[in-house]
């Protein structure tokens, strides 16, 4: 009896030490990508910016302030391209930010808000592309 008791402690610490391992890692991992968005952006590099905070996000870690820091910089560079009038960086960011929380998904669903705030921005703004389109036409 003591030794199943010593196997199953033994058992237990390993798998806690790995999930530590892994969420450290995974945590790791996202503050660089983070980095690279946040240095790309200073940069002036839109497309660069949206990756490593794509990457960051992907990057998914319970718990971690980045999965919403990340979330946010996309949607501030969809806004900024939007405002700007370029209408298809703006789509590439929000499609990277819905696509990047859809990416996630095992248990539960995070960002559920993201998703849907992108969904309605992405219909406005193909959308207005149509329209232009047309009048174009």
């Amino acid at each position: 009896m003591e030794k199943t008791k010593t196997i199953a402690l033994n058992v237990a610490v390993t798998a806690l030490i790995s999930l530590l391992l892994i969420w450290g890692t995974t945590w790791y991992r996202q503050t660089i990508q983070f980095a690279r968005g946040e240095a790309a952006q200073a940069a002036g590099d839109t497309i660069g910016a949206i990756a490593g905070y794509e990457a960051a996000l992907h990057m998914y870690t319970p718990g971690s302030p980045l999965n919403e820091q990340a979330a946010a910089k996309l949607w501030a560079v969809g806004e900024a391209m939007e405002k700007s009038g370029d209408a298809d960086r703006a789509l590439i960011a929000y499609r990277a930010l819905r696509s990047s929380w859809y990416a996630v998904r095992w248990l539960t669903q995070p960002g559920e808000e993201w998703i849907a705030r992108c969904d309605r921005k992405i219909a406005e703004l193909v959308q207005a592309q149509g329209q232009t389109n047309r009048k174009t036409q």
